[in-house]
């Protein structure tokens, strides 16, 4: 009798997990040894932005152009708005190298943009009645 071969199944996906998040737009970015290869939803970041955007999107790894090449970060983000995600990411970024790298890149990340490595929470105030948006009401009048 033959015996079976058990396969191990790994449980977790190889590298280190970071979360980004922006107002509801949440960006998990999974960084790991490779060769500078960055995915953004299965995209490079030339084919997922294009212009001012995609210079934001490439301000870590300017910061950390040393160091770069020797990870892959894979991106995944999902919610909110264009924008949104685009911020997500980028701090997803910065934190996944913080993560890898160390103190030294905490502190190039926090001398050029705090925002790169502490998520904005602030999200929009919901519409009240009697109301167009959340505080517009229409004026009164005394007289």
């Amino acid at each position: 009798m033959e015996e079976k071969k058990k396969i191990k199944v790994a449980t977790k996906k190889a590298g280190m997990q970071v979360k980004a998040k922006k107002k509801t737009a949440i960006a998990r970015a999974t960084i790991k040894k490779g060769t500078g290869k960055i995915k953004i939803n299965h995209l490079s970041i030339d084919a997922y932005a294009q212009g001012h955007v995609k210079d934001m999107l490439r301000e870590p790894l300017q910061i950390a152009e040393d160091v770069i090449s020797e990870f892959d970060i894979n991106v995944n983000v999902k919610g909110s708005g264009r924008m949104s995600q685009i911020f997500a990411v980028r701090a997803s970024i910065a934190k996944a190298i913080v993560k890898a790298k160390g103190k030294k890149y905490r502190d190039l990340f926090m001398l050029y943009d705090r925002a790169l490595l502490v998520d904005d929470v602030r999200k929009v105030e919901t519409k009240k009645p009697l109301g167009p948006k959340a505080r517009k009401k229409k004026q009164k009048s005394k007289r």
